[in-house]
C-alpha cells in the first residue's frame, strides 16, 4: 500500500505540476513578447526622432538660403532705387530705351533693309491689273440667269 499510494501521489503531483508549468511558463512567453514589441517601438522612436531631427536641419537650412536669396533681392533693389532716385530729368531725356549693342544692331538692320543703293526704279503702271479689267465675267457678269425649281 505504501507503493501504491507513493505512486498516486507521484502522479498527482505530476499533473499539478505539467498543469503549474504551463501556466507559468505562458505568462513568460507573454512577457517575452511584449518587451519584444516593447524593444521595437523604442527603436522606431529613435529611428522617428533622428528623421525628425534631419527634417529640421534640411528646413533650417533652406530657410537660411531663402534669407540670403532675400537680402540679395533687397540689396538690389536699393541700388535700383538710388539710381532712379539719381536720375535727374535732363538724364531721363538722354537715357536711350535699348542699350548701346541693342541700337548698332538696329542700325544695322536698317542699314541692310533700306540699302540706297539698291533701290529698283519706281515703274508707272499704264494699265491696271487684271482684276479691274473692263469686260466683266463670272459671277461679276450683270447677266440675269434663269433658276429652275423641280
Amino acid at each position: 500500500m505504501n507503493v501504491v499510494l507513493g505512486l498516486g501521489l507521484f502522479i498527482v503531483g505530476a499533473i499539478v505540476g505539467f498543469f503549474a508549468n504551463r501556466t507559468l511558463f505562458s505568462s513568460a512567453q507573454e512577457t517575452q513578447k511584449l518587451a519584444a514589441k516593447a524593444s521595437q517601438s523604442e527603436s522606431e522612436l529613435a529611428r522617428y526622432k533622428l528623421d525628425v531631427a534631419e527634417h529640421l536641419e534640411n528646413s533650417a537650412s533652406l530657410l537660411e538660403q531663402m534669407n540670403s536669396t532675400c537680402q540679395v533681392a533687397m540689396a538690389q533693389m536699393a541700388q535700383s532705387t538710388q539710381l532712379l532716385q539719381q536720375a535727374t530729368p535732363e538724364n531721363i531725356e538722354n537715357m536711350p530705351f535699348f542699350s548701346k549693342e541693342t541700337q548698332e544692331q538696329l542700325a544695322q538692320t536698317v542699314n541692310l533693309r533700306h540699302n540706297k543703293n539698291l533701290r529698283k526704279n519706281d515703274e508707272t503702271a499704264s494699265e491696271p491689273p487684271l482684276d479691274y479689267s473692263g469686260a466683266p465675267s463670272g459671277l461679276f457678269d450683270d447677266k440675269k440667269h434663269s433658276v429652275t425649281n423641280s
